[in-house]
């Protein structure tokens, strides 16, 4: 019988070096003397046995700081809240953690849900009320002060907190490749849209959910989940690859422990707000079930492609009739997500080794984002985290991030030209910016397809044995059902020793 484990390529505790094993990294530092040589043993420690100072995990950690620090100084011309001249879109500073400090009635001392409905999860209302209501509390005794700001730079601060602890995160569950987070710690997306809403929040308690999974504590995973799943939808999706994994290796029990923890704290957390305040809470799901195609999505671009292929002007395009039939639009987003989650599922059972968590859970809300009628400039934390965790492969990471970036500046165009009734460029290099944006998340996927099929592909598994995210996944052999079920279908199997590893996260 195959199992998940193989020798672990780092049992002898040596530290991946990008320079080395990626070869977009080696290619590169051919410009600064070439890759890190066998002499440089000091870098070679293991994790935690460094005497320098600057070790991989202090540099990373203090390079995260640097982008939060150069993404408040881009965000500062926003945040004394006096946006006129369109200041906060010819600087890049729109936030909307300011523009909702009054748009939400925080600034007269609004209970969120109680007092006003407000358009996100339960426990992004109470973050914002959280930090909001005290600063109201201040501003009324000191009029002097400007509340939005002190509001801004304490959301900032608290969000620049978590996304640190995202990395304190990817670094605990890589300590043998500590390089890896540099990719979220420098990725021109954190700087460009870190306090542009309250993502950060369900981020990092995604992460920690990853984190307690991977110490193999499903209760604790599952709770996390549920909580970040009540600050933003997505981290819910994570489930759905933790229940096939475990069906794969016959670990359902703690699966579903982990799903029945997150329903739990998910439930708890909507309660306060859903059962005395149902209107205000019901919000969230009235607006987006209500909202058209939003800029930038895949049904963005085909609008556009209606308007250049029509003939006929009275005719409504595919595209363009979806738009104005949004329960029709909602149910074939819906369709093609699910579709996607079932090509994700028989891609988990069908490969001839089990992939890792995190493969699967980038496919998932890659899928959601690809799919979804609204995708915000700031949606692309989402996968920050999951791409380092699921491909840490700097090329193709840098060339998304560069579509990004261009997508950033185009959405602002976009914002500007929309304001003032005088577009700033042709439509046309607004959707190539968002069909770039797209294409490139779509190239990521199919990397990690192929490296899911092709598992000696994977740069995490070169260093590790199986999967250090995986938690009772990791080194769990697979179910006998399944074996059977190979040995009828005929699939190939992986040639691995038989010894069971312990886990290696």
């Amino acid at each position: 019988m195959s199992t998940q484990s193989t020798p672990d390529l780092g049992d002898a505790g040596s530290t991946d070096h990008p320079s080395r094993s990626d070869g977009f990294v080696r290619g590169v530092s051919g410009l600064i003397g070439g890759p890190l040589g066998d002499h440089a043993v000091a870098l070679d420690r293991p994790a935690g046995r460094e005497r320098r100072f600057w070790t991989a995990t202090r540099i990373v950690l203090a390079l995260v700081c640097l982008t939060l620090a150069l993404h408040w100084v881009q965000k500062s011309p926003c945040q004394d809240g006096a946006w006129q001249n369109n200041v906060q879109y010819t600087r890049f500073c729109y936030t909307d953690v300011l523009a909702l400090y009054y748009a939400e009635g925080l600034n007269e001392g609004k209970v969120p849900y109680r007092d006003h409905p407000v358009e996100y999860p339960v426990l992004t209302g109470y973050f914002m009320g959280a930090l909001g209501l005290p600063v109201h509390a201040l501003g009324r005794d000191d009029p002097g002060i400007n509340q939005g700001m002190w509001f801004y730079n304490l959301n900032a601060l608290v969000l620049g907190a978590l996304a640190v602890a995202t990395v304190a995160v990817i670094l605990a569950l890589r300590r043998r490749r500590p390089w890896d987070a540099a990719l979220f710690a420098l990725a021109p997306a954190l700087l460009l849209t870190a306090t542009v809403n309250w993502d950060l929040l369900a981020i990092g308690l995604a992460a920690f959910g990853l984190l307690a999974w991977a110490r193999r504590r499903p209760l604790l995973a599952g709770a996390l989940l549920g909580l970040a799943g009540a600050a933003k939808l997505w981290p819910l999706f994570l489930l759905g690859p933790l229940l096939v994994l475990a069906l794969r290796a016959n670990r359902l029990r703690a699966a579903l422990s982990a799903v029945a923890a997150a329903v739990v704290a998910l439930v708890l957390v909507n309660l306060p707000a859903a059962v005395p305040y149902r209107e205000n809470w019901d919000r969230f799901f009235e607006l987006n079930s209500s909202r058209p195609i939003d800029w930038g999505t895949l049904w963005y671009i085909g609008r556009y492609l209606d308007g250049k292929v029509g003939n006929d002007p009275g005719q409504l395009g595919p595209f363009e009739w979806l738009n104005a039939n949004i329960p029709t639009l909602n149910l074939l987003s819906y369709a093609l997500f699910g579709l996607a989650c079932l090509g994700v599922a028989a891609l988990a059972l069908l490969a001839p080794r089990r992939p890792r968590l995190a493969q699967l859970a980038f496919l998932v809300v890659a899928a959601f984002l690809i799919f979804s009628k609204v995708w915000s400039q700031q949606f692309v934390l989402w996968l920050l985290p999951l791409a380092v965790l699921a491909r840490p492969r700097w090329g193709a990471f840098l060339a998304w991030q560069a579509a990004e970036v261009c997508y950033f500046a185009a959405f602002y165009g976009e914002l500007l030209g929309a304001s003032t009734g005088r577009p700033v460029f042709p439509e046309g290099v607004f959707v190539l910016a968002a069909t770039l944006r797209l294409v490139t998340v779509a190239v990521l996927c199919g990397l990690i397809v192929r490296d899911v099929l092709h598992p000696e592909r994977d740069a995490v598994r070169a260093t590790y044995a199986d999967d250090p995210d995986g938690g009772v996944l990791d080194g769990a052999p697979d179910a006998p059902w399944w074996e059977r079920w190979r040995r009828r279908s005929a699939l190939p199997a992986e040639s691995v020793p038989t010894e069971s590893l312990p886990a290696t996260g």
